[in-house]
Order: structure tokens, then sequence, then C-alpha cells
């Protein structure tokens, strides 16, 4: 059976008109899953229920601060993925997120019948949990090691930057916090999942002497207010921080030779920073030096297309950050087009998943073979 793979999006403000348009664009072709992101700005109740009315496949979606499409990025609306033509989904809703390990336990079981039953079956996990909730780690941590050889990706809902409440979709109407979706989704199509940041350490090494790694709290760097010791190694005042001073300067560690990029989302009265990932104390981290954005993802979407010629579909998921910098730098509009050349449909994050990592300002992907309409 050759896999389908249908986008379709709406601009349109009002809920129950974006959810009409959408679903007019899918048609009535038959769709076994439908992937969504959309704008935090709509009537949630609304929407919810609409889609629930529109759709009898499983649903699996959240909140994004903008999303990603055949235009490029769009900051406001509803953006999706109809995946038909053979693929099945197993969907868990994992809500409250404090019962992740037995939840997570109960996945593992569901995902080794499937697994015994459709041994040939291609699979991958899509984990969507609410931006907020600083459980991430934990989760994304316990669900790899829990379920074995499936590779996941995966983000952290958004809500335009307002860091007010952000929510996840739960299959029945309803958009709830303090929530993740987990789809596994089955396709006989092959499947190859990766990441990409465009973030290497720099000289400037700072050392991390006081933190809270389960509110993501950086204290104190070199035995000092942590935001004070951060602007200066920038040059600047600790006034001059903003989201993008921190989106182009992130923090940087190292794990072998692999950079991992621990992000800032904002500074806080007493001086201390509230990071997107969880940071240790006693770590030695760098100032983040950009390489070229532009060539580094032509150059991730290069060798995907060495495991996948073509991809039908690449669903992603891009830090916030990523396209604070790009605006700030005119590059939106010129990453946005080489998202379209390769098919990208996704949503900007507060963080991203990527197999039993959290991480963030990153591009985490699954590409897809097949045929599309994308």
């Amino acid at each position: 059976m050759n896999s389908q793979l249908i986008y379709a999006s709406s601009a349109l403000q009002d809920p129950i008109a974006a959810v009409a348009e959408f679903a007019n664009q899918l048609g009535k072709q038959d769709i076994d899953t439908l992937i969504f992101f959309c704008s935090p700005d709509y009537d949630l109740e609304v929407l919810g229920q609409e889609m629930k009315k529109a759709f009898s496949c499983p649903c699996v979606g959240c909140t994004s601060s903008g999303q990603i499409g055949t235009g490029g990025f769009q900051h406001s609306g509803l953006v999706g993925l109809g995946l038909g033509g053979g693929f099945r989904t197993h969907s868990f809703m994992i809500h409250p997120l404090a019962e992740y390990s037995r939840v997570t336990a109960e996945i593992a079981e569901a995902i080794r019948c499937d697994t015994e039953a459709r041994p040939n079956m291609q699979r991958f996990g899509l984990l969507l949990v609410d931006g907020l909730s600083m459980a991430e780690e934990h989760l994304v941590a316990n669900l790899y090691q829990q379920i074995g050889n499936v590779p996941i990706i995966g983000g952290s809902a958004g809500d335009d930057l307002r860091f007010e409440k952000t929510h996840v979709y739960d299959g029945n109407g309803n958009f709830i916090s303090n929530a993740a979706v987990f789809a596994v989704v089955e396709t006989h199509s092959p499947v190859a999942t990766f990441k990409v940041q465009h973030f290497e350490p720099s000289d400037v090494e700072l050392i991390i002497t006081e933190a809270d790694p389960e509110k993501r709290l950086i204290l104190e760097i070199n035995g000092e207010p942590a935001a004070q010791v951060y602007a200066e190694a920038l040059g600047l005042t600790v006034a001059e921080l903003t989201p993008t001073v921190f989106s182009r300067n992130p923090l940087v560690l190292s794990f072998g030779d692999e950079p991992y990029v621990r992000s800032i989302q904002k500074i806080n009265e007493d001086l201390s920073l509230t990071c997107y990932c969880a940071i240790e104390e006693g770590l030695i981290v760098a100032i983040g030096e950009a390489k070229d954005p532009v060539e580094t993802l032509r150059q991730a979407f290069a060798k995907v297309n060495e495991t996948i010629s073509e991809p039908a579909v690449i669903i992603g998921c891009d830090c916030i950050l990523r396209r604070l910098q790009f605006e700030q730098e005119g590059l939106e509009q010129q990453i946005g087009e080489v998202m379209v050349e390769n098919r990208v449909v996704g949503f900007s994050t507060y963080g991203e998943q990527y197999n039993g990592l959290h991480v963030n300002q990153t591009f985490t992907g699954i590409a897809i073979g097949g045929k599309n309409n994308v």
C-alpha cells in the first residue's frame, strides 16, 4: 500500500472557520492519522471540539510559537499533516505528568505487543509536551529507556513567548496542560530521524557554581550572580539582556565531541537565569559561537537524503530561539525557503526531544518516504 501524506493549513483566526478550511483541504481521502500545530490565540475549547467533529482518526497536536508549512514560517493559524495509505498510530496521553513512570511502563508493553504482531513495520515516536512543565528531561529519558528500539523526536508546546500556559491536544476535543501526548506511528515507508544545530563552543568558558536543575535555574556563574557574569562575558549590561540576545548567545556544553545547547529563557529578579533545559552545578559551559545556519541546515537535509532519497515529508520541531535569531539577522525567509524545499511541516517549540534527550536551540526531525501532496 502506498503511503499518502497530505498537507493542510489555515490562517483564519476564527476557530470554526479555520478547522472547516483545514478539513476541506484534506478532502475526502482516507486519513489514518492527523498531526497538527496551532496558534495559542485560538479559543482552544472551540477549536478542540471542532477538531473532534471534523476528524474521526487519531489526532495529535499542540499549541505552538509559530508553525512551519508550505509557505515556510507561519506566525499564526493552524497547520497539519494527514498520514494516509497504511499508517497506524498508537497514541498515549500522559496526564498528569507526575505519573510518567507508571504510564511509560504501560506504553512499553503496548509497543512490545505491536512489534510482535507486526514485526516488519517501521516505527517512530512523536512526543509533544507541555512546554512549561519542566518535565521533559525525565519523561523522554524514561520513555526512550523503556520502549527500546523506537526513535523519538518531539517538541515542547509553546504560547508565543508569553510563558503563561501551553497545551497539548488530548485526542478527544480538549487542549490540556500538565500533559504530554506520545504517538507511536507505524508505516511501511522508510523513516529516518535526525537533529541539527548551528552552534559550537567558543573560547569563552564559564563555570556553573550554583544551580537548581529541577527548576532549570542557574543561580551563580563563577561565584557571582549568573545574569551579571553572563552579560559581562558578552560585553553587555544586565539591562541589555533580551530574548534575542539569549537566542544568539546560548550556553554550550560538550559530551565527548558532541556539543549540546543550553539556551536561556529569561532573567529573574534575583539575577538568576532560567534555562529551557536543566543544567547542573559544577559544569563548565562555553558561550555558543554561531555557524552559518542556512548552510548547516542544507547540509543536514542533504545527509538525510542520503538515507531517504527525496523524503515525502519531514516533520520538524524547531526551537523558537532559532527563529528569533533568523528574524533578527534577516534570515527568516531564506531559512523558510530551505524548509519548503525539503517539505518540512512542523512548529516552533520551547525545547526539542531527540531519542532520550531533551535539547534546545535545535531542529529535530523525522523524514518519511512515500507519495505526498505536501
